[in-house]
């Protein structure tokens, strides 16, 4: 009396495909989303932050993750030598260097 008959559905029934790809549908289009709108910007940034660094010269003025204003004096595979003031050099990484800043920004200070 309460139970309603179960019949069951042919195999080849349509609406049965299309309702599998409608269930994905909505994680597909979420994932098209995501990587546009967060995996593709960070491997851009990405991208250019290695090219700044592979670009760094003696005598280009930066800023480090830390804060620090300094003139590049030296660069070695893996080090930057930073003249943060007249006579006082520090090294630190180069993956530390987070902006290139523009020609004569130091002597502003």
């Amino acid at each position: 009396m309460f139970i309603s008959n179960a019949y069951a559905q042919s195999p080849l029934d349509g609406l049965g495909l299309s309702g599998n790809l409608t269930t994905f549908l909505p994680l597909v289009l979420m994932f098209v989303v995501m990587y546009f709108l967060m995996i593709r910007p960070q491997q851009k940034r990405a991208k250019e932050q290695k090219a700044m660094m592979d670009a760094l010269a003696k005598g280009d003025e930066v800023l480090t993750a830390g804060g620090i204003l300094g003139k590049v004096v030296k660069v070695t595979d893996a080090y930057i030598t930073i003249e943060v003031a007249t006579g006082i050099e520090v090294v630190v990484q180069k993956s530390s260097i987070t902006m290139l800043l523009p020609k004569g920004t130091l002597k502003s200070l």
